[in-house]
């Protein structure tokens, strides 16, 4: 990957040219402990080469990035049954409004908000403790990735708990509703631990190859989840992965992407490469705002798109 190679290190070059580097999510106060300096990028193509550059291997909390894999599971967990408890629809609100929770009667407008994650992580709670949901999204993860160190960041999930009133709201107001099937306190203990899986852009990248490759790893490998399921967390992410600026990354980048306040974003080009970028500086709407810039480059250097040729 040679091209590659050159491709990232000039886009990691000019990231590093950057003084405008957004807000890091201070709200949640581990995560306002990080550098907004740093800029990382992994892209893995079908053939199994990894390029990156910049901090690339430095691990880093995924935060909703998480949300594409829990939701994934929870599809192979209840398949179209999970649709009753949370909608298809991009929310044009902020991630974690409670406005537009209670016009939509407590159904998520999708699973990719704080709102409609939630209930994702109460579906994989069925008949599982916390500890046993945890550890069944580490190890769907791990085996994504092909690694088997990837692990939550304790002090962040703590910091999240800690702090997250607002998920409490959310999550109450769909118990109340009869959306969320057991107590809100291990519904959010699933939730919270998830966002804080610690992973580097290298470690996401190779677990995107699914959503990348019709749910294999790489062409011709075996199947970890089946190519239906790929393609609807695929369409979820071009529409609803970056909340209220999804319709701007869609049409900026062209790709399916999920963004995290941690800084990170996962994108994919289908049949071609899974693609990570981390850099902790946030936007107006809570997207990386070096990591969007890249990927835009990165389009244009590329030119991939799901709409064509750039």
């Amino acid at each position: 990957m040679t091209d590659m190679s050159a491709i990232l290190d000039d886009i990691a070059s000019a990231m590093a040219q950057e003084t405008g580097r957004g807000r890091v999510a201070d709200y949640i106060p581990e995560l306002g402990k990080v550098d907004p300096g740093h800029f990382g990028i992994a892209v893995v193509s079908a053939d199994g080469s990894m390029a990156s550059a910049g901090d690339a291997a430095l691990p880093f909390s995924i935060q909703s990035v998480s949300k594409v894999f829990t939701l994934a599971l929870a599809l192979g967990q209840q398949g179209d049954k999970c649709w009753t408890r949370v909608g298809r629809e991009p929310s044009g609100d902020p991630f974690n409004s409670i406005v537009q929770l209670e016009a939509d009667d407590g159904i998520p407008r999708n699973p990719l908000i704080n709102a409609g994650a939630i209930v994702v992580s109460d579906i994989l709670l069925a008949e599982r403790s916390v500890d046993e949901a945890v550890e069944a999204i580490l190890g769907f993860v791990r085996r994504a990735a092909g690694d088997e160190g990837i692990g939550v960041d304790a002090a962040v999930a703590s910091s999240e708990r800690d702090t997250g009133f607002r998920n409490r709201a959310l999550a109450h107001f769909m118990r109340a509703a009869g959306n969320l099937h057991h107590d809100p306190e291990e519904t959010l203990a699933v939730y919270f631990r998830q966002c804080a899986i610690a992973m580097s852009c290298e470690q996401l990248a190779r677990a995107g190859r699914m959503f990348a490759f019709a749910g294999h790893t790489a062409p011709g490998s075996a199947e970890l989840i089946t190519p239906a399921r790929a393609r609807r967390v695929n369409s979820l992410m071009l529409t609803c992965g970056h909340y209220d600026g999804s319709g701007e990354f869609a049409f900026e980048v062209g790709l399916p992407g999920k963004s995290g306040v941690g800084g990170g974003i996962l994108a994919v080009a289908p049949g071609k490469a899974s693609i990570a970028v981390w850099s902790p500086g946030l936007n107006a709407v809570g997207n990386s705002k070096l990591g969007t810039m890249a990927l835009e480059m990165l389009a244009r250097e590329t030119g991939w798109s799901v709409f064509g040729g750039l």
